[in-house]
């Protein structure tokens, strides 16, 4: 299961990052990166895997399956954490600067 959610979240994130080519101004190529390298991470333990279980591993326990699910979708959310202070801390748009300008100056007129 965890090969299985990081490629679907890696070939969603490759799609999108593809059309924001050339720019990439939020910097999803990074999430790129990230989900293909969890992707063979776990391809390569499944093959590790297959290698010690044979056809057992073709019929995983249910808890497995329910731990494999937790741990995929622990992957992503621990990449897009990473890939939101990134973006929080490049403030590509300049939200964050203008910001704290504003309340800067709103405190200074008071």
């Amino acid at each position: 299961m965890t090969l299985l959610i990081t490629v679907f979240a890696a070939v969603i994130v490759t799609v999108v990052w593809y059309q924001a080519l050339p720019e990439d101004t939020y910097h999803v190529k990074m999430l790129v990166f990230m989900f293909w390298g969890a992707s063979l991470m776990w391809l390569v333990d499944a093959l590790f895997e297959f290698a010690e279980l044979h056809a057992a591993y073709f019929t995983p326990a249910g808890a497995d399956m329910r731990n494999d699910t937790f741990l995929g979708l622990s992957v992503i959310a621990l990449a897009l954490v990473i890939w939101v202070v990134r973006l929080l801390v490049s403030d590509p748009r300049h939200v964050l600067a203008s910001s704290l300008r504003r309340q800067i100056s709103d405190r200074k007129k008071v």
